[in-house]
């Protein structure tokens, strides 16, 4: 983790720019192509989500802007983020959130969050997660193929952590498209980053 230097941050005017925004978090929503990852998944056996979570977590590490954080009043960088998603019990039909440290390959993640879904009692963690601004919040409405999702946010213009949300995957001719949203903060991330975004995750997700 390291602390930019404003006086010498080439994007210090857009960060005062977007600043004085009451809300500055906006969101962009956009199909991307699972043929090949989901091939893959289902073929070793693997949970759709948590390899999701997986590959969306790598592809916002691959993004600088997105690792960008604000923090009491400065702006810090982290070196990795690690995800927080919701996992829905199927029996209640309640959700918790689980956080996972981003550690090793895909299927050491997929263990881990099994383990930790497994064994957290609390619904919302055990506090400490919510202290942890390296992070990405993640979850999935696998009912619904949206075209556009909001969140619920905390009116705080210091709130710079992305989300992450996806939808119902649909066939599209040849391919297996599913729908993705990410929200960032204005004053850390533009559109060109969202656009890095979306071509790193989809570059991941044709690699299989």
């Amino acid at each position: 983790m390291k602390t930019i230097d404003m006086d010498t941050w080439d994007r210090k005017e857009h960060f005062a720019h977007f600043r004085t925004m009451d809300y500055p978090q906006y969101d962009i929503c956009a199909p991307v192509d699972i043929s090949k990852f989901l091939k893959f998944v289902k073929g070793g056996g693997l949970p759709f989500y948590h390899a999701m979570i997986f590959a969306a977590t790598t592809a916002a590490n691959g993004v600088r802007n997105l690792r960008y954080r604000l923090r009491d009043g400065a702006v810090i960088e982290h070196d990795r983020l690690h995800p927080s998603f919701t996992s829905l019990d199927k029996d209640s039909e309640l959700f918790k959130y689980v956080t996972v440290d981003m550690d090793g390959d895909m299927d050491t993640f997929i263990k881990a969050a099994r383990e930790k879904e497994r064994t957290q009692r609390g619904l919302f963690g055990d506090g400490r997660d919510e202290a942890r601004d390296d992070l990405v919040y993640l979850t999935c409405v696998p009912w619904v193929a949206f075209t556009h999702i909001s969140h619920t946010i905390k009116l705080d213009k210091d709130d710079s952590i992305p989300r992450i949300s996806w939808g119902k995957f649909y066939p599209d001719g040849c391919r297996t498209l599913l729908p993705l949203s990410l929200q960032v903060n204005h004053a850390l991330a533009d559109g060109v980053h969202v656009g890095q975004y979306f071509k790193a995750l989809q570059d991941f997700l044709d690699a299989f």
